[in-house]
């Protein structure tokens, strides 16, 4: 959140934006810190003072080792959270207890089966039809439809946006012709053009009777709206407001898994997603990093109303009363143009809402599959051991891997530590390059001129594990060929990164391991 203060300067007073977090986030984040320390304070104490309290301690420490090791989780999550429990006595047990696992209500678990159930599509047809055409494409296919509880789609209209203000302008035209419902899903809204054009859309709309529901990430706007900016939006605009995961001071991991989906559905007609934020530099109103490199997507068919049951889920499962929507009103069949398109729109959640990543493992089933090259734009470059090995494997098979990644970075540790990946990646043959303009935030990935993926997930730990995500699969479509042309008028755009090993001081060295070594827990 920003605030005009008056300051000296030179013997003149003057006005200076100053960033600051609402009451309300730092009263959340100080009950969260002070119940974790009573917490582990109190077992301390018992352990320290209660006979045999401290024998049993060290017996659940013994199941929680045991129990890590045998789960099937990331080999990465399993050595940090040994490391924690094993080397840090007692405070490292009960931070695991407190964060590692969470546990679904079955109130929240109704929830999600109502949702599920309300939206049945029959794709079987659309499955026959891909394997006629391609019997290894249609693996892909199947795989990320079962994991991610979504479907295939044929005759789908897309239309691609290689930057924020080409997007900005398709998505205040869809606005301005709504007329039944608006639903807006995104993890930073800023003041600013971009927002409050949007908003006196929605205020109007709203006043017309068109139905309009906005869902913002708690943490993700901490700094860029005012704490209680939901109910003013909600009680004052009629705008139908929740924020995701509301920060409440508790003292679980929920705090950690945040909404980074950017969804836009109008009236079940015309979504858009992809990178791009609802704030100004994502559209190049105000320069913070040089030129922001975003892209997007408009989708037009029935493939919609898998965003919208996306949408509706989130919805409801933060509000705060029970919702008792009539969810099949929604969901709009609807007939295009035909196409020899598929896509699948899919979203991704952490455990136990999503028991595979979902958007690691789309990644994974195109590398794996690729045949002549592999095109990737992402601000961030951190991935496990799977990952790597994925892209060091297709890279000696002779694929060409080429990754774009931002020359100015908003985060100089995070750089770093891509800077580190990419060295490794080099070696076996990947080409890396940095935009020299400004600050890449595009997520996208493309193969072959046959298929890709454009969505919100960055290629790294918070975005493939923490994070609520979402994306689109891509087969078959001309939007293919617009991304690839972006690509390379992009890449032309940048620098090549030919020292596999960065040079950087002894100190930040040591820190970026450091950072490596806890970074699938941050």
């Amino acid at each position: 959140m920003k605030k005009k203060i008056k300051i000296h300067a030179n013997g003149k007073i003057v006005e200076k934006e100053i960033n600051y977090i609402p009451t309300r986030y730092i009263i959340a984040i100080l009950i969260t810190i002070l119940e974790v320390a009573a917490i582990i304070g109190t077992v301390v104490v018992l352990a320290i003072f209660v006979p045999y309290f401290y024998t049993a301690l060290m017996i659940t420490q013994v199941v929680v080792v045991i129990s890590i090791v045998v789960s099937n989780n990331n080999p990465d999550y399993k050595l940090i959270w040994l490391f924690v429990v094993v080397m840090i006595p007692l405070v490292g047990l009960m931070i695991y207890l407190i964060f590692y696992k969470r546990k679904l209500p079955k109130r929240v678990v109704k929830k999600l089966q109502k949702i599920n159930d309300s939206y049945k599509y029959d794709d079987n047809v659309n499955f026959t039809q891909l394997y006629n055409q391609d019997s290894l494409i249609v693996t892909q296919a199947r795989s990320l439809c079962a994991i991610s509880n979504t479907h295939l789609y044929q005759n789908s209209k897309l239309q691609y946006f290689c930057v924020g203000e080409d997007m900005y302008v398709s998505m205040i035209e869809a606005l301005q012709k709504a007329e039944k419902f608006i639903f807006l899903e995104y993890f930073i809204i800023e003041d600013g053009v971009f927002w409050n054009s949007i908003l006196d859309i929605l205020i109007k709309k709203a006043k017309q009777g068109v139905e309009v529901k906005l869902i913002y990430d708690d943490v993700g706007c901490m700094g860029t709206l005012p704490g209680n900016y939901y109910k003013t939006l909600t009680k004052k605009y009629d705008i139908q407001t929740v924020l995701f995961s509301k920060m409440k001071g508790q003292a679980n991991g929920e705090f950690n898994n945040r909404s980074h989906r950017k969804i836009l559905v109008i009236d079940g007609k015309v979504a858009f997603t992809g990178g791009i934020n609802i704030a100004d530099e994502y559209i190049n109103k105000r320069k913070r990093l040089g030129h922001w490199k975003d892209t997007g997507i408009k989708i037009e068919g029935e493939a919609i109303n898998e965003f919208t049951k996306l949408f509706l889920l989130d919805f409801c499962l933060n509000c705060k009363k029970e919702q008792n929507i009539d969810f099949n009103k929604y969901y709009i069949a609807q007939s295009v143009d035909k196409c020899d398109n598929y896509v699948i729109p899919f979203a991704d959640a952490p455990k136990p809402l999503n028991n595979y990543s979902v958007s690691k493992t789309a990644i994974l089933n195109l590398l794996n599959q690729a045949k002549k090259y592999v095109y990737i734009c992402t601000p961030y470059l951190i991935v496990d051991n799977e990952l790597m090995k994925a892209l060091e494997n297709t890279a000696i098979r002779g694929v060409d891997i080429r990754i774009i990644i931002p020359h100015i970075p908003d985060k100089k540790i995070v750089f770093g530590m891509t800077r580190s990946v990419c060295g490794q990646l080099i070696k076996q043959g990947v080409k890396v390059y940095e935009y020299t303009p400004g600050f890449i935030h595009a997520k996208s990935y493309i193969a072959d001129d046959e298929y890709g993926i454009i969505g919100t997930m960055n290629l790294d730990y918070r975005s493939l594990d923490h994070n609520f995500e979402n994306g689109v699969w891509i087969y078959n479509d001309n939007v293919i060929f617009d991304m690839k042309k972006d690509f390379i008028h992009t890449m032309n755009n940048s620098q090549l990164i030919l020292n596999e090993k960065p040079k950087h001081k002894l100190i930040a060295k040591l820190i970026y391991v450091l950072v490596k070594i806890f970074s699938p827990l941050l």
